[in-house]
Parts: structure tokens; C-alpha cells; sequence
């Protein structure tokens, strides 16, 4: 009878790990698989990601191409579809504005800091108050449409 305790891998499924500066007899005696002298065969040896020997490497050699702006700011992208369907799904209540903090309580947000944009793939039925930081134009028609209201983020207007 089988029990989880007595579970074994299958015979020769397993190699014992190479276990190195034990002895000539283990096979990795001597030098323990270093090769003589030189600067790999020492102890604390540590060699920078990327480094080549001297060649110019890699990430230098290939050429660049465009322009990316260290400034871009990176939005968080939510559909009025996904509004929709967490609306009918009940984790989102139409009373209650929808916020990027909403938006992260029910997990449809990963960031609670990065700012969220509203799209319109899809189609809202509900009248909702959202308020994000950046609206497409045919979210915000969509939102208005449904009787709801689409206010930037950060604004008192």
C-alpha cells in the first residue's frame, strides 16, 4: 500500500550533487574543477554582469535606436467594460465613487500610487461617479452617456 510517506522518486531519476574539493578519489580533487592559476581559479572571485574579457560587450556593440523619455509617465489602464462587469458582479457599488483606491481595494489595480486611465472598450449601463486621472475621449462620453460623471483626479471642480 502506498502512503505519502513512503513516495520515492523512480531509480535513476536522481544524480547525487557534484561535490567538489573533496579528495583525488571524488573525481573533483586538485584544483576542484577550476583550472590552474589565473583569476577564476581564486578565492572571492567576482566578475561584473556583462563583462566580456575586454571585448566590448554586448549591450555596447548593438546599436540604438529612438529616444526613451526617462519622464513617461506609465498609466494603470481600466475599460468601461471592466467597470460594467464589476458592477454586476457587486464589487462595485454605483452610490459609491469609483477612485483609485477603490479600484485597488477590489485588486482591479495593481499600484495604489501609479495613476489610473479610463478607456472605452466596451459598454457602461450604470451611472457611475469615476474618478481616475486621465479619460479617453469616448470613456468619458460613455460615462456621461450612462448619466454617470468622469472627474480627473486631484481636481475640487
Amino acid at each position: 500500500m502506498k502512503h505519502i510517506g513512503n513516495l520515492r522518486p523512480p531509480a535513476q531519476s536522481r544524480k547525487n550533487p557534484k561535490r567538489i574539493g573533496r579528495g583525488q578519489g571524488s573525481g573533483h580533487g586538485g584544483t576542484s574543477t577550476r583550472g590552474h592559476k589565473g583569476q577564476k581559479s581564486r578565492r572571492g572571485f567576482s566578475m561584473m554582469p556583462g563583462f566580456e574579457g575586454g571585448q566590448m560587450p554586448y549591450h555596447r556593440r548593438i546599436p540604438k535606436r529612438g529616444f526613451r523619455n526617462p519622464f513617461r509617465t506609465e498609466y494603470q489602464v481600466i475599460n468601461v467594460r471592466q467597470l460594467q462587469e464589476w458592477v454586476d458582479k457587486g464589487k462595485l457599488v454605483p452610490e459609491e465613487p469609483v477612485t483609485p483606491e477603490v479600484l485597488h481595494r477590489i485588486k482591479a489595480i495593481d499600484k495604489k500610487h501609479q495613476p489610473v486611465k479610463v478607456l472605452g472598450d466596451g459598454e457602461l449601463s450604470v451611472a457611475l461617479r469615476v474618478v481616475a486621472h486621465k479619460f479617453s475621449k469616448s470613456a468619458k462620453e460613455k460615462i456621461e452617456a450612462a448619466g454617470g460623471e468622469a472627474k480627473i483626479y486631484g481636481e475640487n471642480s
